[in-house]
């Protein structure tokens, strides 16, 4: 399979998911605004959506698709349905107890996680309360995790890339159908999220059962892999997902700033999502798989050469990403989110929140690209050490920045703090002759930055003033940022032709 095509068909899904989350939250906003009922609904959303990314796409994908593949390539279909069996068998008792203790421990949960709540008895209660409604999604969405692991070394990349979608439209559905049913109407979102790791799970077994992988239960865990998986795992919640702790540490923060703080960080990080997901996330999910391969073959040069492709595509978009999530900030904001009970004032702080989290989007992007360099070769040590100095050193940025920029200095210590994880990726990767670069990165870079320079010229003068995207209608915003984000798209492509690019050049195979 042509890697650029399922980069595209990964996005493409990616995208339709995006869409309908971004769907899904100026439905939120619009029906409950940015204030007590949203931040205790973000608040109790973020703990199992956090355990999901550290555990299941996090810390388990890592773990787990390398030896998968090694077992793939190695000792034959029997023995990676044993493994599969046995890792699956596992991973549900491990969290249907984890699920258990969330639901028991919700209102310590919501204390470390939302310490500031407890100043406000009703906003604690309904935190707890949504929490033990939310918490048994990460029983599904872990599972799904491991479903998309099989199908990824499979090359089936569009079946778990379209699970999300699934998630979006439960959501939609709960906000728009159940929310009179409940009182506060919040807990219908709830139970949408519930609701939506059920279909999720449904949606990918299937799949799995047509590729005679799907997990039968096992009596015993003595499959060597097994162990190798979890041996794995522990390094690699840190080492994958320190940008999450520390969105994790950022909303114990906000809990103590101004009323809707943890909503603003929220809704910028949902637009930063956008590119993260569809960049960061489809290729790390496509790397890992043919940089495991290749490590199995022992072909370091085609390790190499596959992670110099995805550092320059990952470059060829991150950075107009970067430069037009900062220069239409308030038009994709007021588009999205500036309806019924979003204020012009919530417009202005999520604002200040999404252009600090943009000057970071690259790091952010880029570490989901060069994790894997280490992590297909299943070295765990040299990323961790990485992630815990990255986490301190983001915490300490936190304390620097909130005085001065409030919430968006939370924003603004997590981008820098991923841009330093990355650089030190990078850094080490050529240090241990892991990553050789080829020839014509300064040539490369240098087109890159006068086409982005150009684009974001022209949208800059082009998008008009923030007074009247306050004040227009949602037709009027649509059309206008879809006029803005269309033309930015081909002036930039377009420039970057007159300098000799051409989509060809990406073309790059899977490791077989």
């Amino acid at each position: 399979m042509n890697l650029l095509k399922a980069l595209a068909a990964v996005s493409s899904m990616t995208l339709l998911s995006r869409i309908l989350g971004f769907a899904r939250d100026t439905i939120i906003a619009r029906v409950f605004g940015a204030g007590m009922l949203t931040d205790a609904f973000f608040v109790a959303f973020k703990i199992p959506n956090l355990l999901r990314r550290l555990f299941a796409e996090g810390a388990f994908s890592q773990a787990f698709v390398p030896i998968l593949a090694e077992y793939k390539n190695r000792k034959g279909h029997d023995a990676t349905r044993v493994l599969v069996s046995q890792v699956g068998t596992a991973l549900t008792l491990a969290l249907v107890a984890v699920a258990v203790l969330g639901i028991l421990g919700a209102p310590w949960i919501a204390y470390i996680s939302a310490p500031g709540f407890r100043a406000d008895p009703q906003k604690f209660e309904l935190t707890v309360t949504l929490l033990r409604i939310t918490f048994p999604y990460i029983i599904f969405i872990s599972l799904v995790a491991l479903a998309a692991g099989v199908l990824n070394t499979w090359s089936r990349f569009s079946v778990p890339a379209f699970a999300p979608v699934l998630l979006n439209v439960a959501m939609i559905a709960a906000a728009l159908g159940l929310a009179p049913y409940f009182d506060p109407p919040v807990l219908a979102l709830g139970w949408g999220v519930a609701l939506g790791g059920v279909l999720q799970l449904a949606w990918m077994l299937p799949h799995l059962a047509k590729l005679d992988m799907l997990p039968r239960p096992a009596r015993h865990f003595d499959d060597p892999g097994v162990r190798r998986v979890l041996k794995l795992m522990a390094p690699a919640t840190l080492g994958v997902s320190v940008a999450q702790i520390s969105l994790l540490i950022n909303t114990i923060f906000a809990s103590f700033l101004a009323t809707g703080s943890v909503s603003w960080l929220y809704y910028a990080d949902r637009l930063m999502e956008f590119p993260t997901g569809m960049l960061g996330v489809a290729l790390g999910t496509i790397l890992l798989p043919s940089l495991a391969k290749h490590y199995a073959d022992d072909s370091p040069a085609d390790y190499s050469r596959l992670l110099d492709w995805g550092l320059r595509l990952t470059l060829l978009l991150a950075l107009p990403s970067a430069a037009a999530l900062a220069v239409l900030a308030v038009p994709l904001i007021t588009t999205l989110f500036h309806y019924g009970a979003f204020t012009a004032a919530d417009v202005t702080m999520t604002q200040r929140a999404l252009v600090a989290y943009s000057l970071g989007l690259v790091g952010l992007i880029l570490v989901k690209v060069l994790a894997p360099g280490f992590y297909a070769r299943q070295n765990i040590r040299t990323p961790v050490k990485i992630a815990l100095f990255t986490l301190v050193a983001t915490q300490l940025m936190n304390l620097a920045f909130i005085v001065p920029l409030g919430h968006a200095g939370l924003a603004l210590a997590i981008g820098l703090g991923a841009c330093l994880n990355a650089g030190w990726l990078l850094h080490l990767l050529k240090k241990q002759g892991i990553y050789r670069p080829q020839p014509g990165w300064f040539g490369y870079s240098l087109r890159l930055t006068v086409a982005v320079g150009i684009m974001g010229a022209a949208l800059f003068f082009a998008m008009g003033t923030a007074s009247w995207w306050l004040a227009a209608d949602f037709l009027e915003r649509l059309l206008r940022l879809s006029l803005l984000v269309g033309g930015g798209a081909l002036l930039y492509f377009a420039a970057l032709g007159v300098m000799g690019f051409r989509p060809a050049q990406f073309a790059r195979r899977a490791a077989e």
